[in-house]
């Protein structure tokens, strides 16, 4: 059976691997839209994190036994914790200063990160097993689907799902919203604005670890993981709209399915039609397609 000329099952195939990439960038960009949208750090070091929260997974496995289950609540806890220890010595220092401070630091500090895992653990690259329980697929006809890759998307969409709904829908995203904008009013109303700020960089970053507990089955854990992929993400969250919540996990998804897509229709332009997009969404709408115009 064939679909525009193109056989039907390598057609699902793509974009089944493009919705499971649309889900990765979705729950990243997420994050960079957390950080962004609440505390107006461009966080390059994004990209790293998500690499320490695969290694998080697959050193806990080598050394200490440790389920996947548990490194899905433990490589996020852990990273999270760096996160707030970045944030409270280093990043609280530039928020009164251009952006682009903030982003020279945190491309450092990926660097640096980057730089460690390469010296004690090579770039060669390591598998992680895929849980029993997600072993084998189900046959739907039109395609095999892996039980595995389907989880990530479920996973995926029900992460971005309470993270919009809590920051958008609930009375803390909105203490959240008002204490990025007016931080001497909230607190003045005795609530520890600092201590906010602190905890909502450490939940962003800990999105990007639980996409590299994610990804840790799906691609080899290696150092360059993050580093490969920031890029991309970034030009997720500017077509997205910087800071938006729901363009963040919109486009990502969308965009993860369009780069599926093009690999059956066009292959040579897969690496760079996401690129090709930012340019033209910028030239007509600077601010992102959810973003709001200054």
């Amino acid at each position: 059976m064939e679909l525009f000329g193109i056989p039907s099952k390598a057609l699902f195939g793509q974009l089944l691997l493009g919705l499971i990439n649309g889900s990765f960038y979705a729950v990243l960009s997420l994050g960079l839209a957390v950080i962004f949208g609440l505390l107006n750090i461009i966080n390059f070091s994004h990209g790293a994190l998500y690499m320490v929260g695969a290694f998080v997974a697959l050193l806990g496995l080598n050394h200490l036994g440790m389920s996947y289950w548990t490194a899905l609540l433990v490589a996020p806890a852990l990273v999270g914790a760096l996160g707030m220890l970045i944030e409270r010595t280093m990043l609280k220092h530039l928020y009164k200063l251009d952006h682009l401070y903030g982003l020279l630091l945190t491309f450092g500090l990926a660097l640096i990160g980057e730089g460690l895992f390469r010296y004690y653990f090579g770039v060669s690259g390591e598998s992680y097993p895929v849980p029993e329980q997600l072993q084998g697929g189900v046959d739907l006809g039109f395609i095999f689907l892996p039980l595995y890759r389907g989880w990530v998307v479920l996973a995926s969409l029900a992460v971005c799902t309470a993270t919009w709904y809590l920051i958008e829908r609930t009375s803390l995203g909105a203490t959240l919203r008002a204490a990025t904008q007016r931080p001497d009013l909230v607190q003045a109303l005795g609530i520890n604005v600092p201590l906010m700020v602190t905890l909502t960089y450490g939940a962003g970053v800990a999105l990007a670890a639980f996409a590299g507990v994610l990804a840790a089955p799906v691609i080899q854990v290696n150092p360059v993981m993050g580093s490969n992929l920031i890029i991309v993400v970034f030009a997720v969250v500017v077509i997205g709209g910087m800071g938006s919540i729901a363009g963040s996990i919109i486009t990502g998804l969308g965009l993860g399915v369009i780069e599926g897509l093009t690999k059956v229709i066009y292959p040579e332009a897969s690496a760079v039609v996401i690129f090709v997009i930012m340019i033209v969404v910028l030239l007509f709408r600077p601010a992102g397609l959810f973003g709001k115009q200054a």
